[in-house]
């Protein structure tokens, strides 16, 4: 497991957004931002609810989403973002808010293209 970003829920629109269409909400680019920071916009209709949509989370890359989430609480069943990822959302024990990335390509790669709504 290594250490991705963290996602931080904002009202605010923020520059470069990209639209995530599974779960209507816009997101920024972490791999910009210098500390690695994942700005999440939910739209009003978004089917994303409970913790996942209030707390903060922190993701991780993996080689496999299945084997890293055991004895995980499933929040979002993992689906591939903009042809580059696989992720889950997942709760610990402790409450905490992990997402669980599995890149089909190279990890650096965000977003092939910008995603507008």
């Amino acid at each position: 497991m290594k250490f991705d970003h963290i996602g931080l829920v904002t009202n605010e629109k923020k520059d470069d957004e990209n639209w995530v269409e599974a779960t209507r909400v816009w997101v920024t680019n972490p791999k910009i931002h210098p500390f690695h920071v994942e700005w999440l916009r939910y739209e009003p209709d978004s089917p994303t609810s409970g913790p996942l949509r209030e707390k903060a989370h922190v993701a991780y890359q993996v080689d496999n989403i299945e084997t890293a989430s055991r004895g995980l609480k499933v929040l979002l069943t993992p689906f591939e973002v903009g042809g580059f990822v696989r992720v889950g959302f997942y709760e610990c024990q402790d409450g905490a808010i992990i997402e669980l990335m599995q890149y089909l390509k190279d990890s650096n790669v965000w977003f092939d293209q910008k995603h507008e709504k």
